[in-house]
């Protein structure tokens, strides 16, 4: 359920852009196309999630029952490559906490993939970007079966400054990786 519908939303965002003064009305310029939108959705994601920021900035998908984590990994392994993304490593977080305590754990391990280059232009670009890399997947195994999160890579390309050509079609060649290991990787699609 909603507490904000979108028209008071928009009423609450132009009071605050008109209140802020020309900083915010110079900065709204140079932002993509779309970013007000986008916005919305987050905060929309936001409320939903009662507050909640990581709901609003993460994709998550459920995992096909009947699926294992090494399914889960190979797919995500094989959609990077086919991609030209690169693994880069792997926290398998709970088999750790198993070594440390030696009790069974859920699965909770984080899978991270990068583009070197395509890392290198965005960091040039913007600094402060440097912290959202690499970009990673989490495996997480909760009651009810296994989930997949990552980083909502829509605000990185739909909300921001608007990215030069060529690293706006890099950045969301790296979105659609993303997305589509989400995708596959929660079906089973090998």
């Amino acid at each position: 359920m909603r507490l904000f519908p979108h028209g008071l939303a928009t009423i609450v965002l132009a009071s605050t852009v008109l209140l802020t003064g020309c900083g915010t009305i110079s900065t709204l310029g140079k932002l993509e196309n779309g970013a007000g939108a986008e916005a919305m959705r987050l905060w929309d994601k936001w409320i939903e999630g009662e507050g909640d920021i990581a709901v609003a900035t993460t994709w998550e998908r459920k995992v096909k029952p009947g699926l294992k984590a090494e399914d889960v990994e190979q797919i995500l392994k094989i959609v990077a490559t086919e991609r030209n993304m690169r693994d880069v490593g792997t926290l398998p977080l709970s088999k750790e906490l198993e070594a440390r305590s030696g009790k069974k754990e859920k699965i909770l391990t984080i899978y991270s993939f990068c583009s070197p280059q395509i890392a290198r232009r965005m960091a040039d670009f913007s600094p402060a970007m440097s912290a959202y890399m690499p970009c990673r997947v989490t495996l997480l195994e909760k009651d009810d079966g296994l989930w997949l999160y990552t980083l909502n890579m829509d605000m990185m390309v739909k909300m921001g400054r608007k990215l030069p050509s060529p690293l706006k079609e890099e950045a969301w060649s790296v979105r659609e990786t993303m997305y589509e290991m989400m995708e596959r990787a929660s079906k089973g699609e090998f």
